[in-house]
């Protein structure tokens, strides 16, 4: 299970065991439901690249499902590698601030 990382000044931690939880370094915190992100995931075998349609069944996707391994993509991004397997989406920060507004 995914615990802690940082990313320059950006923070994130798992909250709990479906919350996974950013501290940017503004000060704002987010707080993200984890099976919400697997199902928010922008790679091109989620999203139709060119069309912006969902690929991806979310029937499919575990209620269970949490990240194993989060990595910093340089320093605008993050990947998450999620216990059904997938490991190919990567999140880039303005992406996971809007997701992060989102009620």
């Amino acid at each position: 299970m995914f615990r802690r990382m940082s990313c320059g000044r950006t923070e994130m931690r798992q909250a709990g065991p479906d919350i996974l939880e950013i501290t940017w370094s503004d000060g704002r915190r987010d707080r993200y439901p984890v099976r919400g992100l697997r199902l928010a995931c922008p790679c091109a075998n989620c999203v139709d690249e060119l069309t912006g349609k969902l690929l991806l069944d979310p029937a499919r996707i575990p209620h269970d499902v949490r990240p194993r391994r989060i990595t910093s993509v340089g320093n605008y991004a993050i990947q998450i590698a999620w216990s059904d397997g997938h490991d190919s989406g990567i999140y880039a920060f303005p992406l996971l601030r809007k997701l992060g507004k989102q009620p």
